[in-house]
């Protein structure tokens, strides 16, 4: 959130988009290192996305151990991207550049997250996955090595390996409750020759 607003008044001003998205980070990561139970992330982010002011945001946060996100890669990409699923789609796919880390969280909703195309901006990428009552598809390339650490509560968590010294590496984590997290190798698609 910004740094440049003033204190007086600050919890009725609108927050913006990044606002919500930096919040819903900071819960993801305070799930991840145990502050959060599954049904306390998963109430404190569907009112992250509801939220309309940075008061709203701050009770959200405001009893939790925070540390903010790194600003960037390494390697000079991007460090953090995110894929929401809330009662509906997100789809990844085609040519992109992955994040070094990339949280996908799928409420009630389903995402495809295939990497066959995309070129990884670190050595090292990993999706932490959260289904709810949804479901996540990764793919990844032949070649790429794989490493699934994620789990399923009263759901699935597909767990493959693959391990290819010197390639990219790919490590899924998170959890699956009343959903599921698929992950697959698979060839990239041919492209289709147009018919003459």
């Amino acid at each position: 959130m910004s740094d440049h607003l003033p204190d007086r008044g600050r919890s009725r001003i609108r927050a913006a988009d990044a606002d919500r998205n930096l919040v819903a980070q900071l819960l993801s990561d305070a799930f991840a290192n145990g502050q959060l139970t599954v049904s306390e992330y998963d109430e404190r982010t569907a009112a992250v996305y509801r939220a309309k002011t940075y008061g709203e945001l701050d009770v959200l946060t405001g009893d939790l151990v925070l540390s903010p996100p790194p600003a960037r890669a390494p390697s000079g990409g991007s460090a953090n991207d995110r894929v929401i699923a809330i009662m509906s789609g997100a789809v990844r796919k085609g040519e992109w550049t992955a994040a070094a880390r990339i949280d996908a969280f799928a409420f009630w909703g389903g995402i495809e997250l295939d990497l066959r195309r995309a070129s990884f901006s670190a050595e090292e990428t990993t999706i932490n996955c959260v289904a709810i009552m949804g479901g996540i598809e990764v793919t990844v390339p032949p070649g790429v090595s794989v490493e699934v650490r994620g789990m399923g509560i009263m759901g699935g968590f597909e767990h493959v390996s693959a391990a290819h010294p010197g390639a990219p590496r790919v490590v899924v984590t998170g959890f699956a409750f009343w959903g599921g997290v698929s992950v697959e190798i698979k060839d990239p698609d041919k492209p289709r020759i147009a018919d003459a």
